[in-house]
């Protein structure tokens, strides 16, 4: 943490809310790309990014201000998103309810389910600070790309977790594994299946 930082990290556990909302502004619209990411729907992504900052919140005092403020706060942001994903139906892609239907006036049964994955919106992509490197947005645009986040769905909720915070964040697989409450090596086990799945759906 920088001094500003831990200067707003004090003032919010004795209850300054601005000093909190200065501590995690510049981390709220990456946190929201992470829930979008696990969740595949922005509004989703938006209870999710909503429950963290609570959480975040009422637990600042269960930060040690020693380790890294970012980590702590997508471990947070993470379980957030897989209890939001327990909580709803899965969401589907359109091939997943059957085969394409060869006649035009034969539509089927209409689908009561949610049968897609939200586009992350172009707003939520951009720079009005202009502080950020191009290489740097143009990751941010390729890890939120629909293609990636559709196949990400098919994984299982750790599977996704673990892929997304290894592949996508390059958090360590240490800081992984404390934030799945789970090893090293079931991480490491379970990053080799994410990315073996994620081969098949990617590959053309």
């Amino acid at each position: 943490l920088t001094p500003d930082e831990r200067s707003d990290l004090d003032a919010a556990r004795q209850g300054d809310e601005a000093a909190f909302t200065r501590l995690v502004e510049a981390h709220r619209r990456p946190l929201h790309a992470h829930c979008y990411r696990m969740l595949g729907s922005v509004h989703d992504a938006d209870d999710a990014l909503q429950d963290t900052l609570l959480a975040a919140w009422k637990g600042l005092g269960g930060f040690a201000g020693t380790g890294s403020f970012r980590s702590w706060l997508y471990r947070i942001a993470t379980n957030a998103s897989i209890r939001v994903g327990e909580r709803r139906r899965r969401r589907m892609l359109t091939p997943d309810l059957g085969p394409a239907y060869t006649q035009v006036w034969d539509l089927g049964e209409t689908v009561t389910e949610p049968v897609f994955i939200e586009p992350y919106p172009d707003a939520g992509l951009a720079d009005r600070s202009g502080a950020t490197e191009p290489e740097a947005r143009y990751d941010l645009l390729e890890s939120v790309e629909l293609g990636f986040v559709a196949a990400l769905q098919d994984l299982p909720a750790t599977q996704r977790a673990v892929l997304v915070l290894r592949e996508v964040l390059a958090i360590p697989a240490t800081e992984v594994a404390e934030t799945l409450d789970t090893t090293v090596a079931a991480v490491n086990s379970a990053l080799q299946r994410a990315r073996k799945t994620m081969e098949g759906r990617l590959d053309p």
